[in-house]
């Protein structure tokens, strides 16, 4: 029961600590909105300065790229939401984290290009329609990350039945054949090869997640530089955009798995981790699943 309370009160912390950082998130809401205008403002002269091919002109164009994808990822959006919710509930290590958040960052970035050119080519590149295009997706987005967390769930669940039945006390013994017992036959499957399956639906659930709902800053982007006749330098705008929202999405993944790590390293000794990972893996993904499925219905 103790170790219970211990769980449930690492578990109340941990939520907390997640809407902290998202009431610090909000204060920078509040400050880089201005810097976003100055961005974009600068954004629209260094376009002036690549038709008029005025030396330096791509690198400044590239650099204001970056600092405007920083800049914009650390406005509202969901991307750096669902990474930080995924490291907060999974136990992945910090390197699969920060590969998961620069695939979805770029996955957002590739998703932006290829919705703007297939309006070029369908829809003569009306910016009104690429955004109704990007709006009809959103819904899908929102439906796959609800996915993901369902995920979660599940995961969950069947960790704490599994550390429950185990805890069972039982009146007879039976001879139970493991996954590699020796005796020729495979009784059941190699419970490393699930784990990394598990992991890879997860993970293609997560990047789905995140592109599908591309960046409106990349979107107009992509749109104006096409009128402009810069067509690769857009893409290559778009991408470089791209990695400045990675930088803010990569650093909001590290914090919520390292802020969960050391609600775990607050446990007393001796006991077992376990059931502390398997109740805030389902009640975070539950939390995941509610939000997500919650916006699914806002929006369709």
């Amino acid at each position: 029961m103790r170790q219970a309370g211990v769980i449930a009160v690492l578990l109340v912390v941990l939520v907390s600590g997640l809407f902290f950082v998202h009431g610090i998130q909000d204060w920078f809401v509040h400050h880089a909105i201005p810097l976003q205008r100055e961005a974009q403002n600068a954004l629209a002269g260094a376009l002036r300065s690549l038709r008029a091919a005025q030396p330096g002109a791509v690198t400044g164009f590239l650099l204001l790229c970056f600092s405007h994808g920083f800049l914009h990822a650390l406005g509202p959006g969901h991307g750096k939401a669902v990474i930080a919710a995924y490291g907060a509930a999974a136990p992945s290590s910090l390197r699969w984290l920060m590969a998961l958040a620069a695939l979805s960052s770029l996955a957002q970035a590739t998703v932006a290009v290829a919705l703007v050119y297939a309006a070029v080519w369908l829809l003569d590149g009306a910016r009104d329609r690429v955004e109704g295009l990007a709006t009809m997706i959103e819904p899908f987005s929102f439906a796959i990350i609800a996915l993901l967390g369902l995920m979660l769930v599940r995961r969950g669940a069947g960790r704490l039945i599994g550390i429950f039945a185990r805890k069972r006390p039982t009146g007879h013994h039976h001879h139970v054949h493991g996954p590699d017992c020796g005796c020729g036959h495979s009784h059941a499957p190699d419970p490393a090869a699930l784990a990394a399956a598990r992991d890879r639906r997860e993970a293609v659930a997560l990047i789905l997640g995140v592109a599908l709902r591309p960046c409106t800053s990349a979107l107009f982007l992509l749109i104006l530089t096409w009128r402009l006749d810069l067509e690769l330098l857009g893409i290559l705008g778009a991408f470089v955009m791209g990695l400045g929202t990675m930088t803010v999405t990569v650093s909001a993944g590290l914090a919520a798995a390292l802020l969960r790590r050391g609600m775990f390293l607050a446990l007393p000794e001796g006991r077992s981790l376990a059931p502390a990972v398997a109740l805030s893996e389902l009640l975070l993904g539950a939390l995941i699943a509610v939000l997500a499925g919650g916006m699914v219905l806002r929006l369709i």
